[in-house]
Order: C-alpha cells, then structure tokens, then sequence
C-alpha cells in the first residue's frame, strides 16, 4: 500500500469518522462526555454506529481489494489512487454507495445518542454534499466505464 492509499484513508477516517461526529457534538451543545439518559437510546445508538461503520469498512476494503483503488475522490479530485474495476458486487450490488449509506447509519446512531435537533442539520448538510459529490463522481465512472457502469446505474440505487 502506498503513501496516497494511506492518505486517502487518514483523510477518510478524520473526515467521516471524527469530523463530521464531532461538529455534530459541538454544535449539539451536550457536555463531554455525554452519556444519554435512556438506555434504549444507548443500545440503539451504538447498534447503529456499529453496523454504519462495519458496512462503511467491509465497502473499503472489498474496494480495495477488488477495486485495486481507494474510495477517497473529492469532486473530481483524485486524492488517491482511484478504482481500476467497476464495482458491481459484494455490497455494491445492493447500492451504488454502501460506504456512504454506512457512514449515513453511523451518523444516524451519532445523532440518537446526542438527541438534538441542530446536529440534524450538520447531518442534512453533509448529505447534500456528498450527493453533490456522488453525482460528480458518477460522470466520471460514466466515462470511465462506459455502458457497463450505465447498465449498473438502471439495476443499482444510488443509496438504497
């Protein structure tokens, strides 16, 4: 793995993983530590940001690995070494964007546990972006991959 792979990585996880949580945090205006006083809002939380966050990993490296490339692509910026293969299996064949739909339910058990309304738009934010992003980047597998990423898009939601 190269330095560029790692990068793209690092900014990945600071990004999505620490950042956008702890802007959520922040502007929630919950003490730190904040520990929710419903125990079912715990364990809902926490389910959410674990499975949010296994899906977002399993998407990487299945990527990685089959993909030959990083996930990691700001605006038709290439931060690290893109995708050589289409990915059409594996969590790919249930949504086009399966780190992002992890990273979605993550942000979800994010918000349960801080259970504040201004957060939600921190989250609402972040989606309109990355869907902004998402469409960027889907030109460019378009050109990339042709028809076979065309036929992809007609049998793959983009999230869901």
């Amino acid at each position: 793995m190269n330095k560029s792979h790692i990068f793209g990585y690092l900014l990945g996880l600071l990004i999505f993983v620490i950042g956008i949580p702890a802007l959520m945090w922040l502007v929630s205006g919950r003490p730190f530590p904040y520990v929710p006083d419903s125990i079912i809002l715990c364990v809902i939380a926490v389910l959410l940001a674990i499975c949010g966050l296994a899906l977002s990993i399993y998407s990487i490296v299945y990527m990685r690995i089959v993909g030959k490339g990083n996930p990691f692509d700001a605006y038709n910026h290439e931060v690290a070494p893109r995708t050589q293969n289409l990915m059409t299996q594996g969590p790919y064949r249930l949504c086009r964007n399966p780190m992002l739909v992890g990273i979605y339910i993550y942000d979800l058990g994010v918000l349960m546990w801080l259970w504040s309304l201004i957060p939600l738009v921190v989250f609402i934010v972040e989606v309109i972006l990355l869907t902004m992003q998402v469409r960027s980047e889907e030109k460019r597998l378009e050109k990339n991959f042709g028809q076979d990423y065309l036929d992809y898009k007609k049998r793959v939601g983009r999230y869901f």
